[in-house]
């Protein structure tokens, strides 16, 4: 890549439910750079099954590089499953990492966070509790931000998009395309308008990779 002739671009990627492979070969088909791009991961890395807590590793790797990573709900409860467990199969310095991860970061007129935002209340007084569960009464309702939240944590199915599709909405962005589900995982290019996907299904697994340009909406 000429990098002389190159402009940094912001990516986000939400609800990963132990997919690492996944995320790697969307982070390949979008030729991410560490050096030049910047990376949001919003939460969610993890299932409650110990199996999938290695993609952790490459979420820290990630973040070493230059990433930005938020807590999901699976991880806070991860951490309350683990705090005072002397069998935790996480070394104590990756359970550090995870306790020292934000809730939500602001980068551009865009506010990422793993759920979304109680309406009506100002961003510093948020709650954890919101910021990772809310579901709702946050993506039913216009946000009073000059900020378009991207947000995952409700699979876009269930707010009426296709299965595997981004889900938009004044001031909203859902991304979490429903990996979870069987459906896609989805790496977002927001500066380029474009979505990398690939097929998390057992029969198709990380296969049927898709390029596609989206138009997004952004607040004013």
């Amino acid at each position: 890549m000429n990098t002389s002739d190159y402009s940094p671009r912001l990516l986000a990627i939400s609800d990963i439910h132990g997919h690492a492979d996944g995320l790697l070969r969307l982070l390949a088909a979008a030729d991410y750079d560490a050096e030049q791009d910047r990376l949001v991961l919003l939460g969610d890395y993890v299932n409650a099954d110990p199996s999938t807590w290695g993609t952790l590793e490459l979420v820290h790797q990630l973040t070493e590089g230059g990433a930005t990573a938020l807590l999901g709900n699976l991880e806070v409860s991860l951490l309350q499953r683990v705090d005072g467990d002397a069998d935790s199969c996480l070394p104590e310095d990756r359970l550090s990492w995870l306790r020292g991860l934000p809730y939500y970061t602001i980068l551009d007129d865009w506010l990422f966070v793993h759920a979304g935002i109680r309406p009506g209340v100002p961003l510093h007084q948020q709650t954890a509790e919101d910021m990772t569960g809310i579901r709702e009464a946050f993506w039913s309702a216009v946000p009073d931000s000059s900020c378009t939240i991207v947000f995952g944590h409700t699979p876009t199915f269930k707010l009426g998009a296709e299965p595997g599709a981004i889900w938009q909405a004044e001031g909203r962005l859902g991304i979490d395309t429903g990996a979870k589900h069987g459906h896609r995982l989805t790496l977002l290019d927001i500066s380029g308008e474009m979505a990398y996907s690939c097929a998390t299904s057992s029969a198709n697994l990380y296969e049927d990779v898709r390029r596609e340009s989206i138009r997004l909406q952004v607040s004013k």
